[in-house]
């Protein structure tokens, strides 16, 4: 796994990097019909037709992978067969073939290669590609994919090079270190798969040409001070602006640290320790 350069052959190419995929089974391997079905890209717009995430639209065709997140065939061993790219997500994903000749397809974790035996339930062994209860997991080891509610399915650290660790549990409840420095409580009987997410030089890459960025789905962004004052609360003035305040959104949140989250959400008890935020160029905790 490396980052391989192109030759400056145009201004474009000048810079620009891309991942050697060296890790890939087989690059002509199509991925396993069963497990894709058409992805539909919305835009941005909710049912109702309205924008409702901005720089969205475009990009390249794609095919959408379905994930097993819940790794619910307990007591049935599988093997790896091939390590996959797929282009809905920044990691790679591995195609498991159980006993019983069912295919499914995880997120890829470091160190995960094919012909590799691995496991979901209660009696398996912590190694790298494993799921298994966070009350069954030794303190100190990395994981990722984590439930946040029992049989809910995976919804933390799933990106590449992601992962978390796991603290201590105490009676229902595990307690674990997120990647943000986040120290929070996950009830037990979540279930968790063992090792860092893969391709963990994704961020290190450099796309050189706005091209690319296209190819990815993302639309052009729109300094708010650049608009209207009727388009966006930084918009407006006699020439360039600062604003006379510190940077919002477009519907007035504050932009570079400012608290988001809601104060009631049931949630917040089961927070140890807040992250660590940057707010207009300080660590505040």
């Amino acid at each position: 796994m490396g980052m391989r350069f192109y030759k400056p052959t145009s201004a474009g190419r000048r810079g620009g990097m891309v991942s050697d995929f060296s890790e890939i089974t087989d690059r002509k391997k199509e991925p396993e019909k069963s497990l894709i079905e058409p992805y539909k890209k919305r835009g941005g717009r909710n049912f109702q037709g309205k924008i409702t995430c901005r720089h969205r639209g475009g990009g390249h065709k794609r095919m959408y992978r379905l994930i097993d997140f819940r790794r619910e065939k307990v007591d049935c061993g599988a093997v790896v067969t091939h390590i996959e790219y797929d282009p809905n997500r920044t990691s790679r994903i591995a195609l498991l073939q159980y006993e019983d000749g069912v295919k499914r397809y995880i997120i890829a974790p470091d160190g995960l290669v094919a012909g590799t035996k691995v496991t979901n339930g209660v009696d398996g062994e912590p190694k790298v590609g494993n799921s298994l209860p966070l009350n069954k997991i030794p303190t100190g080891t990395m994981i990722h994919n984590i439930e946040l509610q029992p049989g809910k399915g995976a919804q933390l650290c799933r990106s590449a090079g992601t992962s978390a660790v796991m603290n201590a549990t105490e009676g229902a409840w595990a307690q674990i270190t997120l990647p943000s420095g986040e120290v929070r409580r996950v009830p037990c009987g979540c279930r968790a798969t063992i090792g860092r997410v893969g391709n963990h030089e994704h961020g290190s890459r450099v796309l050189a040409k706005a091209g690319r960025v296209r190819w990815m789905g993302i639309r052009p962004y729109v300094r708010g001070s650049a608009m209207n004052p009727v388009a966006h609360p930084m918009g407006g003035g006699e020439g360039r602006r600062s604003g006379g305040r510190h940077p919002v959104s477009p519907t007035g949140k504050l932009a570079k640290g400012g608290k988001t989250r809601n104060p009631r959400k049931p949630t917040r008890n089961a927070i140890v320790r807040r992250r660590k935020s940057v707010r207009y160029g300080q660590l505040k905790v």
